[in-house]
Parts: C-alpha cells; sequence; structure tokens
C-alpha cells in the first residue's frame, strides 16, 4: 500500500505539477486546429429575392408544406477539407427561431457543397409581431466536430400582416405571391361559430347546409352572411401600404379576420377572406378572383364545381345599416324621410310605399335593401369576369390569378389568430 506522508507530498508537489503541465501541453498540441477556415470558405447567404426581408406571412402560410424550393431561405456552402467529411452548422437561437442544427457528409475533398440551413422557428412569436423590426443570426461550422468559422447575418422582418404580391428574382422575373392571399382566410377562428348562430337567427337560414339542398339554397346561404355583414356595418376602407424598403418587392398589408370583425373596416381583399373564412366554414367553395389593381369573390354554387357565381364584397360598404338603424326616431321607431332617400335607390318602390306607410316593418326594409345589394354584387364583376375569364384559366398566367382556397390549403395553411 503507498502511504504518502504529508512532507513527501511537498517535496514531489513541484515535480507532479510539472508533469501535469507538460501533458496538458501535449494535449493542447494534439487539439489544434487541422481546417483552415479560408480554405473551407464557409458562407452563410440569404435568399436574394427576398432581398434580406422575412416575410412571416410566408413562414407561417408554408408551415406544414414539406417541399423544399418556397422555403429555401437560407444557404451554406463550403469547401469540403477532407474526403467524407461530416459537417455540423449550428444557428444559435434568436428571437424568431430556436437553436437548429444542419448535418450533412461531404463525400469529396476540395468540392463546394451548397445546402439548405433549416429553421426551427418561433412560430408563436411570429403570429404576434405588429411591427417590422430586425434580427441578428449567429451560424457557426463545424468539420468532424471541430469548430472552424463562424458567420452573422442581420435580416429585417416585416409584419405578419405585410403580404408579398411579387418579388423580383436575380434574374428579372416577376414572382407572383398573391396565392398568399389564402393563408389569410381563417375558417377556424374561433369568432366564426357565435357569427353563425347570429346568422341564423336572422332568420334567413335556419340550418347551413352547404351543397345538400341545390344552387338556391347555396345562393340563400351566401345572401345570410352577406345580411350579417351589412348589419355589422362592414365598410370599404383602404389600407393597403406599408413601409417596406425593398425595390424588389410589392406587398401588402392585408387585415385579418378579427381585425376586420372589430374593427368594420375592409378592403377588397380583406373582404374577400372575410367572406371566405366564414363560407369554408359551413362547407361552401370560395374562390377569390385577383386581377392586377383588384380582388374580388366567387364560390362555387355546385358541388361538382361546374357553376360559379361572383361577389363584389366592397359593395357592402353602399349603406351603411346601424348608421341608419341610429337614425330611426326614439318615440315612433320610423327612418326620417333624409334617411331614406339616401337608400331608396336600392329599394323596391312599392316595399319602400309599404314601410312610409306602416304596413313593412323595419327588418323587412332591411332585408330589401341586404337583397339589392346583394343582387348588384353578384352582377358588378360579370362582365370583367367574362373578358378576362381565359386569362384565369391560364395557368401560365400570373397577372390573373383565381384562388380557389379548398385546393391552395394542400400547401397553404391559414395564419391564426
Amino acid at each position: 500500500m503507498l502511504n504518502l506522508t504529508s512532507r513527501t507530498l511537498k517535496r514531489r508537489f513541484p515535480i507532479i505539477v510539472a508533469t501535469l503541465l507538460a501533458v496538458s501541453g501535449c494535449t493542447l498540441q494534439h487539439k489544434q486546429k487541422q481546417f483552415n477556415p479560408s480554405a473551407v470558405a464557409f458562407d452563410v447567404s440569404y435568399n436574394a429575392t427576398f432581398d434580406n426581408v422575412l416575410y412571416p406571412s410566408m413562414v407561417l402560410a408554408l408551415a406544414n408544406y414539406s417541399g423544399l424550393e418556397p422555403q429555401s431561405l437560407f444557404t451554406v456552402s463550403l469547401v469540403a477539407p477532407t474526403n467524407n467529411a461530416v459537417l455540423r452548422v449550428v444557428m444559435d437561437s434568436s428571437n424568431l427561431n430556436y437553436v437548429t442544427i444542419l448535418q450533412e457528409v461531404m463525400p469529396r475533398k476540395g468540392e463546394r457543397y451548397y445546402f439548405e440551413q433549416p429553421v426551427k422557428w418561433k412560430y408563436d412569436y411570429l403570429y404576434t409581431l405588429r411591427q417590422q423590426g430586425a434580427a441578428d443570426l449567429t451560424f457557426t461550422c463545424y468539420i468532424n466536430d471541430e469548430e472552424v468559422d463562424i458567420k452573422n447575418l442581420r435580416i429585417n422582418y416585416r409584419t405578419v400582416n405585410e403580404c408579398p404580391l411579387s418579388l423580383l428574382d436575380t434574374s428579372g422575373h416577376v414572382l407572383d405571391y398573391r396565392w398568399l392571399f389564402s393563408a389569410y382566410v381563417n375558417e377556424d377562428h374561433p369568432y366564426i361559430d357565435s357569427i353563425l348562430t347570429t346568422i341564423l337567427s336572422q332568420g334567413i337560414v335556419n340550418s347551413f347546409s352547404g351543397y345538400q339542398k341545390g344552387a338556391n339554397e347555396v345562393r340563400n346561404q351566401v345572401f345570410a352572411v352577406w345580411y350579417y355583414a351589412l348589419n355589422r356595418g362592414i365598410t370599404y376602407s383602404s389600407i393597403s401600404c406599408t413601409s417596406n424598403p425593398s425595390r424588389r418587392a410589392s406587398v401588402q398589408h392585408i387585415r385579418f379576420f378579427d381585425e376586420v370583425y372589430l374593427t368594420r373596416q375592409a378592403n377588397c381583399v380583406d373582404a374577400c377572406v372575410f367572406f371566405a373564412s366564414i363560407l369554408r366554414k359551413i362547407g361552401l367553395e370560395p374562390v377569390i378572383f385577383v386581377e392586377p389593381c383588384h380582388a374580388y369573390l366567387g364560390y362555387y354554387t355546385d358541388k361538382e364545381r361546374k357553376k360559379i357565381a361572383l361577389l363584389e364584397t366592397t359593395v357592402t360598404g353602399w349603406v351603411n345599416l346601424p348608421q341608419l338603424e341610429a337614425s330611426r326616431d326614439k318615440s315612433t321607431g320610423r327612418v326620417s324621410d333624409a334617411a331614406l332617400k339616401n337608400v331608396s335607390k336600392y329599394v323596391e318602390s312599392n316595399v319602400m310605399e309599404l314601410y312610409k306607410q306602416g304596413r313593412v316593418s323595419w327588418d323587412a326594409l332591411k332585408i330589401s335593401i341586404a337583397r339589392s345589394l346583394f343582387q348588384r354584387a353578384t352582377d358588378y364583376d360579370n362582365d370583367q369576369f367574362s373578358q378576362n375569364k381565359q386569362h384565369f384559366e391560364n395557368p401560365d398566367e400570373s397577372t390573373y390569378q383565381m384562388l380557389v382556397v379548398s385546393d391552395l390549403r394542400k400547401v397553404v395553411q391559414p395564419i391564426k389568430r
């Protein structure tokens, strides 16, 4: 048994320390870097088409998409310093993402390799973005478990309401992204259930039967939604401009379903999104027709999708029913003749006279106004649609888009709110 006294330890301590330092020095020498960063030439780039801008709306809309091309945002590239080199790139956590690791094998020494860097996004945070900002991202390159290099990128991110319409790629080609409108259609929004209860209480329909009862009942269900929107007082309000400085991008601010509901304001796209969300919920197939400077709604009137009806949703702003109702005399409950004059062109003459005589109720008058506006909204875009039908049906035509929401759901998911 080895028994070292205190005196022995004191004598041998300098020797032990010297030995440990020598061993440590040998270990450090063996851990010197094998790979020269300049030879590896590690680089990280952001997709040039997006002009250093991240659109949360696109990330969220494509969250469940398994394809690669729309998600190719970050690319890492480097030269393999040895055969069968094992690459690991660690993307550090930021306010936009969690730590994400890319690991690949590079078979041939001296060859430059390119890989798409995956990103574990903080989706819950992206949903909340209401102001633009910037994020600093760090990428660390390891080869065969040896740290070789670090790259930092700063990107700008936009609000979740900002939807790219088109982007100019580096070859000068215009890429159309208006299909992202369908991401703002949210048939699962929690407000819709209570809205449907209100719609049923209006008495236009007593149930939502989808396509089970034929085309006339389909139109009646759409009219019930229309009548609800009029009673809600949704008016036209054009808010589309953003502060996006990119020269490559054409973008538009789109209100979400709950924003239209709460503010009672919508432009053509916002209103299409609002109506399409409810129609999807009750089992109908909405279509958003997008032209260069306008968008309007359509819906299939049959389950086989052979016939389609149109609806110019901005017509809801032609008459403000809540304001009209607020003008009613508190004692008699009658609307003033001056107020009636402003809406007379939207009411059948006999209905207006019967109302003035007290033989037609206020609710009946409102329904008459709503049906007149509904017919006008149905007819409003017919000529334009007929003229452009061939463009909508041409798959190679990007200026005119026919967005069938149910078809796009295979790729584009609703942006939750």
